[in-house]
């Protein structure tokens, strides 16, 4: 009687590299990222959608750039959303190896340098346009009321706090990435 033995598993594309765990300061640093630059992002699409803001109308034409204003912020709000929830990459296993469906990539592991530079980067622009929209917002001369004065403060102080959570997220990819 023959027996057929089985088959071993298919190799992988890539050694099996054990990275360590992480930590959960940095999944609740990551998921702050994504809640910081969320009030921004509301705040611009009700502008979209001509909800009163306290903003004056030559205010609102400015933010709407007649016809293009349609498209551009709800677009702008998109990708400041979508590249927030990047950040939620530097700490789960989807940050780490290329998506199956990725040709030629998919399965093996994401080098540490291309989640890094562009998150690295990403911080710094990031902190920079915080500081200078708050500071601009806070020194500017805007046709609006004392109410959506404080509304979109509220909207827009968060914002300063997403590029060192990023950058702190990022320290933490790298060097949980690069241990041992």
């Amino acid at each position: 009687m023959t027996t057929i033995a089985p088959t071993p598993p298919a190799p992988s594309l890539s050694p099996r590299v054990i990275t360590p765990a992480v930590s959960p300061r940095a999944r609740r640093l990551a998921s702050a990222a994504v809640w910081v630059s969320l009030p921004s992002a509301l705040w611009r699409f009700a502008v979209v959608l001509g909800l009163p803001l306290g903003i004056g109308d030559s205010e609102y034409d400015a933010m709407l750039i007649p016809g293009w204003g349609y498209l551009v912020l709800p677009l702008l709000c998109a990708a400041q959303e979508g590249l927030a929830w990047l950040t939620l990459g530097l700490v789960r296993p989807w940050g780490e190896v290329w998506p199956r469906w990725i040709p030629r990539l998919g399965g093996r592991r994401i080098p540490v340098a291309a989640a890094v530079v562009p998150a690295a980067l990403g911080a710094v622009a990031c902190t920079v346009y915080g500081v200078l929209f708050v500071w601009t917002t806070l020194h500017g001369e805007m046709e609006i009321t004392r109410w959506g004065n404080w509304l979109m403060n509220i909207c827009y102080v968060p914002l300063v706090a997403w590029g060192p959570l990023l950058g702190v997220v990022t320290v933490h990819y790298y060097r949980r990435r690069t241990r041992g």
